[in-house]
């Protein structure tokens, strides 16, 4: 994970200018399975290797398990710090932030443009968007008319609340308006990192896998919503949405989730509802 092995060196760019992130770099090592000569080959291995099982909860080479949870507690006491101000930013001028969090191909930014132009007409927005390299996806959302900053994260995998930080220099928000903060394709780092938003919001498409909470818990355990994204394509594929539901709740009991296609436009009215819902409860905070 980012909080100990420093994949997140390097430098960043927001709004097309370069930060450099305090970081230093890590290793990354490989393993390779070797069969010496004379050996028994098994066709069928069950092997299984757990580096998460120690009280860092990963692995890094050259450092100890409680090295690394001092670095992770550093660098995440730093972050949080920057969160606080971030949310009192926010809390001051009674803005909704929302962190939309998934994988890579969930459907997340055209979810995303669905649902500005839908609320546009009436209500005042502005996108953090987060990605490794290009500034793709943030000319989507300015075609929709609603200004986006681009932080371009380079070797790193996900925004952090310095980064956030940096970007809200660059962009106006009045009193009550609403914050979208669509975090790099990624489901394990970025659930460590508080930004200051209101909540998380996952995308899980329903062209993913019902496992996906099981394999990452990290990330439905910090998440308040789960959107089941993709649900048209349900009649072609074999998704168990009630295993996914299981799961999520299995990982997170209180999340919330809402069945949704933001191509067909199914479910998109109860999403928009639980926004406006999420803005009253900023705005009589």
């Amino acid at each position: 994970m980012c909080t100990t092995c420093g994949c997140g060196s390097g430098q960043t760019l927001i709004g097309g200018h370069a930060h450099k992130q305090p970081r230093k770099s890590g290793e990354h090592m490989q393993y390779r399975a070797h069969t010496q000569a004379g050996e028994h080959a098994h066709d069928h291995v069950h092997a299984q290797i757990d580096f998460g099982s120690g009280p860092a909860g990963a692995h890094a080479p050259g450092l100890s398990q409680a090295r690394m949870v001092k670095i992770e507690r550093d660098i995440l006491s730093k972050n949080d710090a920057l969160a606080t101000d971030n949310r009192r930013f926010f809390a001051e001028r009674k803005i909704l932030v929302l962190n939309l969090v998934s994988s890579p191909g969930s459907g997340k930014t055209t979810l995303l443009v669905c649902t500005l132009n839908a609320l546009k007409a009436k209500q005042t927005m502005a996108v953090i968007e987060g990605d490794q390299q290009t500034d793709n996806d943030a000319e989507r959302i300015r075609a929709t008319g609603v200004p986006a900053v681009q932080i371009n994260t380079g070797k790193g995998c996900h925004l952090d609340a310095s980064m956030v930080g940096h970007a809200l220099e660059q962009v106006a928000l009045p009193q009550g308006a609403l914050l979208f903060i669509e975090n790099v394709g990624n489901l394990v780092c970025p659930a460590a990192f508080d930004l200051g938003e209101a909540a998380k919001v996952v995308v899980l498409s329903v062209t993913e896998g019902e496992d996906k909470p099981l394999k990452y818990p990290d990330m439905f355990r910090a998440a308040r919503l789960m959107l089941l994204n993709k649900c048209d394509l349900l009649p072609y594929l074999n998704f168990d949405v009630e295993q996914a539901i299981n799961n999520a709740r299995r990982v997170n009991p209180d999340i919330e989730i809402i069945q949704l296609s933001a191509t067909s436009g199914t479910g998109m009215d109860e999403w928009l509802n639980w926004i406006d819902n999420a803005e009253q409860s900023i705005a009589t905070a």
